[in-house]
C-alpha cells in the first residue's frame, strides 16, 4: 500500500503558488504559519514563500488579527473552549501576543462565565460520582482541560456548591 512516501511534491512556479495561495486564503481564514507551511508543502524555496507571503499581506488576503479574532470567536461559541486553550493554540499557530489579546478581549465576559456555568452544570449532570470531593475535583478537571481558569472554575463551583451535588 503507497501511503504517499513515494510520491514527489510537484514544485509550483511562483506565479501559479501566488494564485494557488489566494484561493487557499479566499476559502477560509488562514495565518501566515498556515499559508507558510502550505507553501513549503508545495515545493517553493524560503525567498518565494516570504515574498509571496509579503504579497498576500498587502493584497488582504492574510491579516493576522482577523484571524485570531475568527479563530477565538469559532472556538469558543463551537467548541466552548476557554481563553488559556484559545491563548496555547493561538501561540501554537504563531500569532503576535497583541494579535492574541485582541482577540481573546472580544470574547464577552457575561457569554463567557454563561458559557462555563453551562459545561459545569452540563458534566455535573453526568457525574455519578457520590463523593463530593471527588465529584469536584472531576467537574473542574474537565473545565480547566477546555482551557478554562482555574481560579474561575473553583469561584464559581463554590457559588454553585447545591447545583453540583
Amino acid at each position: 500500500m503507497n501511503e504517499g512516501k513515494d510520491i514527489k511534491k510537484k514544485v509550483l512556479d511562483k506565479k501559479t503558488a501566488i494564485l494557488k495561495a489566494q484561493q487557499y486564503c479566499a476559502y477560509q481564514e488562514r495565518c501566515q504559519q498556515e499559508v507558510r507551511d502550505k507553501l513549503y508543502e508545495w515545493g517553493l524555496h524560503q525567498n518565494d514563500v516570504e515574498q509571496i507571503i509579503v504579497e498576500l499581506i498587502e493584497l488582504n488576503f492574510i491579516n493576522e488579527e482577523r484571524f485570531a479574532i475568527q479563530f477565538a470567536g469559532g472556538k469558543f461559541r463551537i467548541k466552548k473552549w476557554g481563553k488559556l486553550k484559545i491563548k496555547n493554540a493561538l501561540k501554537f499557530k504563531k500569532i503576535s501576543p497583541y494579535c492574541i489579546r485582541k482577540a481573546l478581549e472580544l470574547i464577552d465576559d457575561k457569554e463567557y462565565m454563561e458559557c462555563l456555568h453551562d459545561l459545569l452544570k452540563k458534566k455535573a449532570a453526568r457525574i455519578t460520582e457520590k463523593n463530593k470531593y471527588k465529584r469536584f475535583s472531576s467537574i473542574a478537571a474537565f473545565a480547566v482541560s477546555k482551557g478554562y481558569e482555574p481560579e474561575l472554575v473553583r469561584v464559581l463551583m463554590n457559588n454553585e456548591d447545591e447545583m453540583l451535588i
